[in-house]
């Protein structure tokens, strides 16, 4: 069975490098760290880890905000960065596959740049991590960059972010060891916020302004599958402005990857609000195991033809693999 992954990450020495010295002390810098040897790795060894588990095709993506640097070095960096991923998928062109890398710092530059990576480097999408600069992307500032997204009718994966210091101090600050990073990023924050960005992207009146926008998100739905329902009772009594409810633009604009979330159900809950046609399977490489993300793969309860639509068959239509 042919097998799509679209939340899978790698990183250059050049973006490790810059992020050590702007978040010094930051645990998310020990993360990457331990991950590094992975990470750079863009070449046999990680096809040898797809082919062990049976991935045939990675979609690459930068891991990690570049929300700290300085704009223009940023721009360059992202620059710099697409090039060496856009070499990688020329050396496996059957394997792998890219999102573009932006920052949004400047977000004219980053459209210019999204459009360079689709029609010049062949990318299927970009990868974005939450806020820049304190602001969430429903801020109007971002404008040029989802007008490039729906222009190029390519897909933009919301990816989880560590929340703004005053943030973190608040809701994480005051607990032992690294419990309070945690609690913030994988254990619990990440998916919250994640899930209150895409909230936050609909009632802006986002995708009135943009009806083809694609948005995908990971980790079945950021919470969102489960709570939908109350969102959109509560929400739409506040929300007039809009042409539809909350929970139809959610069916009408998000696709959900299984990324890092291997249990039943989760899955099944998602599948249920959400529809097996915007469903897709991803690992979240090299932070989870491809092993573990195929062996939960091939026990899903679904039909064969659903499984082929979840496998393989949505990310063909959704990134014209």
């Amino acid at each position: 069975m042919r097998t799509i992954t679209l939340e899978e990450h790698f990183s250059t020495p050049e973006f490790l490098e810059a992020m050590a010295e702007v978040r010094q002390g930051d645990p998310v810098v020990d993360m990457w760290r331990a991950n590094r040897d992975k990470l750079f790795d863009v070449g046999k060894d990680r096809v040898a880890d797809m082919d062990a588990a049976g991935i045939a095709v990675q979609v690459l993506s930068l891991s990690g905000s570049m929300d700290k640097l300085d704009p223009a070095m940023a721009t360059g960096l992202a620059h710099d960065t697409n090039d060496r991923l856009a070499d990688a998928v020329r050396a496996h062109p059957d394997r792998f596959a890219g999102f573009a890398t932006l920052a949004l710092q400047e977000p004219e530059k980053a459209a210019l740049e999204f459009e360079r990576c689709v029609r010049q480097l062949g990318f299927k999408g970009a990868l974005v991590y939450g806020t820049t600069e304190g602001q969430f992307l429903d801020h109007r500032r971002f404008t040029p960059f989802f007008e490039a997204a729906q222009a190029l009718d390519a897909p933009v994966y919301l990816h989880p972010w560590l929340p703004p210091d005053d943030v973190r101090k608040a809701y994480y600050g005051g607990l032992p060891g690294d419990l309070g990073f945690v609690l913030s990023a994988p254990g619990w924050g990440w998916h919250a916020e994640a899930g209150m960005h895409c909230l936050r992207l609909i009632i802006s009146g986002l995708f009135d302004r943009f009806p083809r926008l694609k948005i995908i998100i990971g980790h079945l739905g950021e919470g969102l599958p489960f709570y939908l329902d109350r969102s959109d009772v509560f929400l739409a009594r506040s929300a007039a402005h809009l042409k539809r409810r909350v929970s139809e633009y959610f069916h009408e604009n998000f696709y959900v990857t299984t990324s890092g979330c291997f249990t039943l159900p989760p899955f099944l809950c998602a599948l249920q609000v959400v529809g097996v046609d915007r469903m897709l399977f991803s690992v979240d490489y090299p932070y989870d195991s491809n092993a573990t993300g195929r062996a939960f793969l091939d026990a899903l309860p679904v039909s064969a033809e659903d499984m082929a639509k979840i496998s393989h068959g949505n990310a063909e239509r959704v990134l014209k693999l």
